[in-house]
């Protein structure tokens, strides 16, 4: 190799290790931009969650019995039968021996083995789409419990806003400052704050309550901050196909498995052979022979035609094929509305947090100030001062509802499961 060949090939490698230094973490990070992922805290207790609760115990248990299934649909379908006989007929006597096998003949072995494996595909995308279910239920229940928490931070504010202003009345009225009206006035806020808060409690405690129902710690849910920084408005193409969403590949096994439960249900129309072979002696007084027969028996479908059990199912087939058609249809449809939903609730969010007006500590003290100086009314007071808490509850609402229409949207489009790490989790 002379010097100039070896001098371009030292460059190609120097390119493409500048490419892979600079260029990797670039995509990579343009990936995470194009799809967020859940923050480490959210996807570990989320895993956690989910292999702790019933759903997960009862997804594996299907699996179990549907394997189980197939390993008893794989084996022969009838066994063979010994039958002993012996007859006396005064100085004549027989015994024999014989065995009978129902042989197979109309591959009924098959087709129920068939109709197994098709019941294992419905208990796997059973089982995902109860997993995408519980991670999106816990979701929004974590969501709701964060905001039912700020809620109550909120309610305490205003409490506690509340009656240092009650306290102040009194003290300005002693001093000739305000009216007696003007002091009840503040009184009664006091009243009502306290039974708002009461009533925000409650709502706390409930949504704990339903975090705690899909296997959320309460306790450390205040370490796992709601990223809304994090989330992005949904891209064009990003959504996956509808054959791939859970809901469809559910419908779609469950009209496969009804398809071949008609092949199992026409397979048990046609009856199968029982071969039969003995072997024995016969004494006729002093005179002994031996006996070999050779039986054949088939059944005859006269009274019971094994008709209705085709027409059951091909009916439940049908019917399978009609619901995946409806659950196609509906899909679509969903996908539309929490994309369009999302895109309008990240809208609002958005304007929200750039307005001015929710800036809640500014305000609070301004209005206070004002009140003091008597360029304030006490009941403008209160008035203004409930527009700009109930501003800052109204905030955590649409943040809850901003979460909840990401869950909607990243299971729609078939990214909650990436979105949250469970790809993997069984």
């Amino acid at each position: 190799m002379d010097s100039r060949s070896l001098a371009r090939r030292c460059v190609a490698r120097a390119v493409v290790c500048l490419w892979a230094v600079f260029m990797l973490p670039a995509m990579a990070m343009a990936a995470n931009t194009t799809f967020p992922i859940a923050p480490v805290a959210v996807r570990s207790a989320l895993k956690a969650a989910w292999q702790k609760h019933p759903r997960y115990q009862a997804s594996e248990a299907r699996l179990v019995a549907s394997r189980a299934r197939l390993d008893a649909a794989s084996q022969p379908l009838y066994n063979p039968e010994v039958e002993f006989a012996a007859d006396k007929e005064g100085a004549d006597r027989s015994t024999s021996l014989g065995i009978n096998l129902t042989l197979d003949l109309t591959g009924k072995r098959r087709v129920r083995q068939d109709a197994a494996i098709s019941r294992i595909d419905l208990a796997t995308t059973e089982a995902r789409l109860r997993r995408r279910d519980f991670v999106q239920l816990w979701l929004s229940s974590w969501a709701e419990l964060q905001t039912a928490q700020r809620r109550v931070d909120t309610g305490q504010r205003r409490l506690s806003l509340i009656y240092r202003f009650a306290e102040l009345a009194i003290k300005q009225f002693e001093a000739g400052d305000i009216s007696g009206l003007e002091r009840d006035l503040a009184q009664l806020a006091r009243v009502e704050a306290q039974a708002d808060q009461s009533q925000l409690d409650a709502d706390r405690a409930q949504a704990e309550a339903r975090f705690r129902n899909v296997g959320g710690i309460p306790e450390l849910a205040a370490l796992m901050q709601l990223p809304t920084g994090s989330l992005s408005t949904p891209e064009a193409g990003v959504a996956v196909a509808i054959e791939q969403l859970p809901e469809w590949q559910v419908a779609q096994a469950e009209a496969l498995a009804t398809e071949r439960d008609v092949s199992v249900a026409r397979s048990n129309r046609r009856p199968d052979p029982t071969i039969g072979l003995r072997g024995g002696r016969i004494d006729y007084g002093p005179v002994q022979d031996n006996v070999v027969g050779l039986s054949v028996s088939i059944p005859l479908f006269v009274r019971n035609s094994y008709r209705a059990e085709i027409v059951a199912a091909q009916a439940d087939a049908d019917a399978a094929q009609a619901e995946a058609q409806r659950v196609r249809l509906e899909v679509g449809s969903e996908r539309r509305r929490a994309i369009d939903s999302y895109r309008v609730t990240h809208a609002a969010w958005t304007r929200w947090q750039a307005s001015r007006g929710t800036d809640i500590e500014r305000r609070t003290s301004l209005l206070e100030r004002l009140w003091q100086q008597g360029e304030l009314s006490t009941a403008d007071y209160l008035l203004q001062l409930k527009q700009t808490l109930d501003t800052q509850l109204a905030g955590a609402e649409l943040e809850a509802r901003l979460w909840q229409s990401y869950a909607d949207y990243l299971a729609a489009t078939g990214q909650l499961e990436r979105w949250a790490g469970m790809e993997q989790t069984p």
